[in-house]
């Protein structure tokens, strides 16, 4: 665990290719049970003898959710939101372009790396998870390059 805030906590994630993944933030309250890894130790092993460190503190602010959201959309070019109480099947990725009013502006980038011509608005409130820097949002942002570059 990176860091904790009041309402979310930041991991980093690591796939089962033991490669760092991204990072990922969960609202404190959704957590009932947390297990330790049994096998901790070796994927720590293998980061560092692959040259995979995971950074002690990071510049994402776990503070607030409009702090969180912000401050990812600085630090990387995409963002993922999750919305699990109004549909726990689809996530929108995307550059944050602000928070206002309660809201985050997104400006959303689908499946195949178009960017929408318009932002959507969505609920700070209904934000579950917030997702960063994994190698999904990289290929999306390496395909789609920045919002309305043709």
């Amino acid at each position: 665990m990176l860091d904790v805030g009041p309402k979310f906590f930041l991991l980093a994630l690591v796939n089962d290719r033991i490669w760092l993944d991204g990072y990922e933030c969960f609202r404190v309250a959704d957590v009932t049970n947390v297990v330790a890894d049994p096998y901790a130790a070796f994927a720590e092993a293998a980061l560092r003898k692959r040259g995979e460190i995971v950074p002690r503190k990071s510049r994402v602010s776990v503070r607030r959710v409009d702090e969180l959201l912000l401050t990812a959309g600085r630090e990387f070019p995409l963002v993922t939101i999750h919305r699990d109480e109004v549909d726990p099947h689809v996530c929108w990725i995307g550059r944050v372009l602000g928070v206002n009013r309660g809201r985050v502006s997104l400006l959303q980038i689908d499946p195949a790396a178009k960017w929408d011509r318009a932002p959507e608005e969505y609920r700070l409130s209904e934000i579950t998870r917030v997702t960063f820097g994994g190698d999904y949002e990289g290929a999306l942002h390496l395909v789609g390059g920045d919002p309305h570059e043709d």
